[in-house]
């Protein structure tokens, strides 16, 4: 059965800083995933220590914020925009963080197909594409099926981190996290990871044009 996806391929144009970092840094911080059976997050990382995943990092200004936060745990960076992985492998290198991997991947596919269980310690999932549009609500990226996937690569007791500014799509997640009853509410805001998520350029976007921004965090019980 065919998967929807819950982004359409756009390359865009590389700058010749995205290109080269691209190029020279994706041996040192990449992940080549369709070159591997399984991915074991620690074994490419020098220090083995918890790991936390970030979905769809965008330019990655919030992934190398979470990296600084908290040397003390690994970050695994999904994305599918390649001049936007180019972006943060540049900044990677100029801040000279060790603790970030990048892939560059179709996340469902990762879940389903590379990862084993119990492999995460939290996931951020912040600002996903809501898919206004009724027709393509099937391409949101936050239901049953990537929930499920989540609930078994992640350690009893992590934490999802979600967060948008698109209301309908929040009143959406809400509905979707709890039909997956291994996901519990919790009462506060703050992230108990003690990873504060950095506003991002689709937060400020959102806050520009009168948007609520919401967070959304839960544990996982199982």
């Amino acid at each position: 059965m065919r998967t929807n996806r819950s982004f359409v391929i756009r390359e865009g144009r590389f700058t010749n800083a995205q290109k080269k970092a691209f190029e020279e840094l994706w041996p040192k911080y990449g992940i080549p995933s369709d070159d591997l059976e399984k991915i074991i997050p620690n074994d490419w990382f020098d220090v083995s220590q918890p790991v936390i995943l970030d979905i769809g990092f965008g330019s990655g200004d919030s992934l190398i914020s979470l990296a600084q936060q908290r040397p003390d745990l690994n970050f695994i960076g999904v994305e599918v925009y390649r001049p936007g992985i180019g972006a943060v492998l540049q900044k990677i290198h100029k801040q000279e963080l060790d603790n970030i991997r990048v892939i560059n991947a179709d996340i469902m596919q990762l879940l389903k197909f590379k990862l084993d269980a119990d492999v995460f310690l939290g996931v951020m999932v912040w600002f996903p594409d809501p898919w206004p549009k009724t027709k393509h609500h099937k391409r949101r990226l936050v239901q049953e099926e990537f929930l499920h996937q989540l609930a078994r690569v992640m350690q009893p007791k992590a934490i999802l981190h979600l967060a948008s500014d698109w209301q309908p799509y929040v009143k959406f997640m809400i509905k979707h996290v709890a039909k997956v009853t291994e996901f519990i509410p919790t009462n506060s805001s703050i992230n108990p990871l003690k990873l504060d998520r950095p506003p991002t350029r689709f937060e400020q976007r959102g806050l520009r044009i009168g948007h609520e921004v919401t967070d959304l965090i839960y544990q996982l019980e199982k």
